[in-house]
């Protein structure tokens, strides 16, 4: 999986890429791939206020409907206007045409929460080995796992 080593990321699976007070935010290629095929995705307005860990839109896909967390609190100062037409773009270049929306960012030492590529990576190890308890964080349900007792006959 990519991790671009001049983003910042958040542990809800989404980046951050800082320029002065502005950030442009989206979805890691971990979080893409989790999601399988995005059917659509509804994001909050320009001049909306957000908080970084509460939602900025939502996006749904074959797997699951769930909420998009911001990395980042401030005002969305714009909104990638080709996604609600093609979110076909989240799976294949989640990093660049990909992108969410931009927010102005009130409190840059806020950010210190977030991880850097290397973090990230890391994280993800932990995650996937959660991820085998049968615990998906990322789509934050259980998966249904059918165990085979061997003492039951097959017929």
């Amino acid at each position: 999986m990519l991790f671009p080593e001049d983003l910042l990321y958040g542990r809800d699976h989404t980046w951050a890429g800082i320029d002065d007070n502005i950030a442009t935010v989206g979805i890691t290629d971990y979080a893409q791939d989790k999601l399988d095929e995005i059917l659509s995705i509804e994001l909050f307005p320009v001049d909306s206020p957000i908080e970084q860990g509460e939602p900025f839109g939502i996006i749904e896909s074959l797997k699951v409907t769930t909420e998009l967390i911001s990395p980042v609190s401030g005002y969305i100062i714009s909104v990638n206007e080709d996604l609600p037409d093609d979110v076909g773009i989240l799976n294949s270049d989640p990093y660049d045409t990909g992108w969410m929306i931009t927010v102005e960012v009130r409190n840059l030492e806020g950010m210190d929460h977030l991880l850097d590529a290397e973090a990230y990576a890391d994280y993800i190890d932990e995650v996937e080995v959660t991820d085998s308890k049968e615990v998906d964080p990322l789509l934050d349900v259980e998966e249904d796992v059918n165990y085979i007792d061997e003492s039951e006959e097959v017929g």
